[in-house]
């Protein structure tokens, strides 16, 4: 069975975006930005990869499935782009979105837990959770995995990694990996 991959950007103090939704608090330094590329090539948004050195066809490594929350894919479709990810299969969940004019994207208006258990049951690679915080609370039964980015900064307000669930899950560490610049990269599986 598939699993259920929360892959997300943090700060140290819980935050996964500003207020507003900026990551631009989140410095990519090269060698973080090398690993990106190599490693999880299918985390970066499709018209950056170029910018990364990951050309257009190379394969996926972790996931082929995205599930995101409409906070998420709004950046996107503020600067024109309503596939971001358009090498993996994209689902959107949200209520208000309406439509989304692009058949790269499916829009999901209802029964997220549904779609995620759906999901896992195919064939293929795992699933991954792009965010957001609230979206992140709502599927906290269905997440097999935690990978986080954790960077540097402090921002004191802003997204929560998981917001409005207080509801103790408990992970176990599984791998860590340092960083020069201070970034950690830290996996976590669910504890059974």
């Amino acid at each position: 069975m598939r699993k259920l991959t929360y892959f997300v950007g943090m700060s140290l103090d819980g935050y996964i975006a500003a207020p507003d939704g900026a990551i631009d608090a989140f410095e990519v330094n090269e060698a973080f930005a090398k690993w990106l590329a190599t490693d999880y090539p299918e985390t970066l948004p499709t018209h950056a990869r170029p910018y990364f050195g990951v050309p257009a066809d190379a394969p996926n490594v972790h996931f082929d499935t995205l599930v995101m929350g409409r906070g998420t894919y709004e950046p996107a479709l503020q600067v024109g782009i309503t596939s971001p990810y358009g090498h993996v299969r994209q689902y959107i969940v949200s209520t208000t979105l309406g439509t989304i004019d692009d058949p790269a994207v499916e829009l999901v208006e209802s029964d997220p837990v549904g779609l995620v258990q759906r999901l896992k049951r195919e064939d293929g690679k795992d699933i991954w959770l792009a965010g957001g915080g609230k979206f992140a609370a709502q599927l906290m039964d269905e997440i097999d995995e935690l990978v986080i980015k954790s960077y540097p900064v402090v921002l004191g307000d802003g997204v929560k990694a998981f917001a409005d669930n207080f509801r103790p899950t408990h992970f176990e560490l599984v791998k860590r990996e340092n960083f020069d610049a201070g970034e950690q990269v830290s996996w976590f599986r669910r504890r059974a």
